[in-house]
């Protein structure tokens, strides 16, 4: 009887373990792509899909708003979704959202696709990163490897191929709407709770050949959660915001040599530039603009050793203005550093700089009023007879005192010079008859 009461509540444990992990198991991982495509994109995509297979997901819901983004990126997210071994749904929304260029390529890759209403796509026509004119052959060989890329996706997919290409070689646009009727897209639907409700049951194929049909359990859509670093990476992966951190580290290291000891800006000022740099790191950087803001950088530390009088200062700014809106190369203006932006960080950089150097410049004029050299010309009285050494008090301390004649007892003598803890004196009566 005990035997079968075990067994029994085994069975019971086991069925409710299996019931609770279902439960768990059954959803939909929510992905948001919202801004540039990049390579902290591709990491948290790929990211996102490894977490949903690991909890058998019933799909992964990629929403999208973007225009657009580099094309490296752009590919190793199609080469995960196409690999993913749960079904990847892309959903361009809300309404007003966009998946234009390199989101084009996503939502075409996704195992459904899906447009809310009042949404965009295309515009997929591949440009040179620096936004100059390519000469015709590299032109049509980029031109030639995209829409080829696009043709591999969208056959599969079983959609449009012309209209698809169409996007690529003559930077074609489409509404919802437009996307549906030219077979872009498999439904519209308004919000992710209609668009399960619309997809519940449907058949697919994956990429591989192999068909599926979607189930959604509890139609539940969890939002992914972005590990600290993708968090991190994400919040300075935007040029703006790197080149900002990268200046005000330099000023606190800057800060820090200016007047050492302070130690925070010291190491406040290192966090901030190796973020900066981390974050520049993720984009194409145009080495003239890199060159351009060390050599202001370099400026401005000269002008501090040589004092010119504001004129490395005033070079140091120039240089830094225009390799901040130069630094990164790309056509993307979403990419690119604003002249706001530049403008905004390299003049309060350049006065900052020029206030401490300003400080700096004070100080080695002021008169030194500490250690041994701060004690020449002061005065001190006698105490007793020089004739010619004895004794001086000065500052309340007694010294020893070597004069260069003799001198009366409780007479004022002015130190001019000092060997070892000896001072030298003359009276300072005769000093000023001198």
């Amino acid at each position: 009887m005990r035997i079968r009461t075990n067994n029994a509540l085994i069975c019971l444990y086991l069925s409710a373990a299996t019931l609770t992990a279902r439960a768990v198991e059954a959803h939909v991982l929510e992905l948001k792509i919202d801004g540039i495509v990049h390579p902290v994109t591709a990491e948290v995509v790929r990211s996102a899909l490894g977490q949903a297979s690991r909890e058998k997901a019933d799909a992964v819901l990629l929403t999208l708003s973007t225009p657009g983004g580099l094309m490296d990126s752009t590919r190793e997210i199609v080469e995960e979704i196409l690999h993913s071994p749960v079904a990847v749904i892309v959903w361009v929304g809300p309404s007003g959202a966009r998946a234009a260029s390199a989101g084009f390529f996503l939502l075409e890759s996704g195992d459904v696709a899906v447009m809310a209403p009042g949404t965009n796509t295309g515009a997929s026509h591949p440009v040179s990163f620096s936004g100059e004119a390519m000469e015709p052959v590299m032109k049509q060989k980029v031109e030639n490897d995209a829409a080829a890329l696009l043709r591999s996706i969208v056959e599969r997919r079983g959609r449009n191929i012309a209209a698809a290409e169409k996007a690529v070689r003559e930077s074609v646009s489409y509404t919802d709407r437009e996307a549906l009727d030219n077979h872009l897209i498999d439904t519209i639907a308004p919000d992710p709770a209609a668009l399960l409700r619309q997809l519940e049951g449907r058949e697919i194929e994956r990429f591989d050949g192999r068909t599926q049909t979607l189930h959604f359990h509890r139609g539940e859509i969890v939002p992914y959660q972005l590990s600290l670093r993708e968090r991190v990476l994400s919040a300075v992966a935007d040029p703006n915001i790197a080149l900002l951190l990268l200046v005000l580290g330099a000023l606190g290291i800057y800060a820090e040599f200016s007047a050492p000891g302070l130690i925070a800006p010291g190491v406040i000022g290192s966090v901030l530039a190796l973020l900066g740099l981390t974050a520049l790191a993720l984009f194409p950087i145009d080495w003239l603009g890199a060159a351009l803001i060390l050599l202001g950088l370099t400026f401005f530390a000269l002008e501090a050793k040589f004092g010119t009088h504001g004129v490395l200062t005033a070079g140091g700014a120039v240089a830094m203005l225009l390799g901040s809106v130069m630094l990164i190369d790309t056509n993307v203006p979403e990419l690119r550093i604003r002249w706001t932006t530049a403008l905004a960080v390299t003049l309060p950089f350049a006065l900052i700089t020029s206030f401490l150097l300003s400080i700096a410049l004070r100080a080695r004029r002021n008169k030194v009023v500490t250690g041994t050299e701060g004690m020449l010309g002061q005065t001190g009285v006698t105490v007793g007879e020089l004739n010619p050494s004895g004794t001086v008090m000065f500052h309340g301390e007694y010294w020893n005192a070597q004069a260069l004649g003799r001198v009366s007892a409780a007479e004022e003598v002015t130190i001019v010079g000092i060997d070892g803890l000896t001072l030298r004196v003359e009276a300072s009566a005769e000093r000023e008859r001198k």
